[in-house]
């Protein structure tokens, strides 16, 4: 379709649950792709290159953690939304810790899961104007959307990135989790705390010592310069 936002790749067993992903998507300006097994899903995510990938865990083959998994090792950082039974938090955790940007549980709303997938989308787009931001040994350039650290260059998902650029804004300011899931995940169900731990435990991997990211206990996260 011309107005096409862009090709969601979707990769669900489940037929009926697939093809509401698809209308919704569909009626959102996406163009969409479905497969329903592991291996062809990250065969098309490797042919097709979407602009997202709706990834269900429980999938036959691979499951969608080791897609994302060999997704990520490939260094293909396509925002990963994953779909989760509601006792899956271990691989629900598993996968975040791997690169997955954001994930819904099922029974979810088809609408929730559009505004989810539209979110990731805008942060790895980024602003289109913002200035470059440094805390200490780590800077972000929103516009180009990469990071440094110690002047490497790091790689990060959309959402790990748009945490990082978030904290760096506002060095020195404490962030409570819950305000962290509204103001960067666009999310106000309160319940996802663990998510955010998770992304900030990446960053911290990811950046080393560099890193500017400061826990303040009972409180949230804040950024400061690694000298303080």
């Amino acid at each position: 379709m011309p107005d096409s936002k862009g090709l969601v790749l979707v990769v669900e067993d489940e037929r009926h649950i697939a093809d509401l992903q698809r209308l919704y998507l569909t009626r959102e300006g996406f163009g969409v792709h479905v497969e329903t097994d592991g291996r062809a899903g990250l065969a098309a995510a490797r042919r097709l290159r979407p602009v997202a990938i709706v990834l269900d865990i429980a999938l036959p083959g691979l499951d969608g953690v080791e897609v994302c998994r060999r997704l990520r090792e490939d260094g293909d950082w396509t925002p990963v939304l994953l779909v989760t039974a509601r006792d899956d938090e271990a691989d629900r955790v598993l996968g975040l810790e791997l690169g997955a940007d954001d994930y819904v549980t099922k029974p979810f709303s088809p609408r929730e899961l559009v505004a989810r997938v539209k979110t990731v989308l805008r942060r790895s787009d980024g602003p289109p104007h913002a200035a470059a931001r440094r805390v200490g040994r780590v800077a972000v350039d929103p516009v180009r959307r990469t990071a440094e650290a110690d002047g490497r260059p790091v790689e990060l998902t959309a959402t790990e990135f748009d945490l990082l650029a978030h904290l760096l804004r506002h060095p020195g300011r404490v962030f409570p989790r819950e305000q962290l899931l509204a103001q960067v995940w666009g999310q106000a169900d309160y319940r996802g705390s663990r998510t955010v731990d998770v992304h900030v435990a990446q960053l911290r991997a990811k950046l080393g010592d560099a890193s500017p990211i400061r826990t303040v206990r009972g409180v949230g996260y804040s950024a400061a310069d690694a000298a303080r």
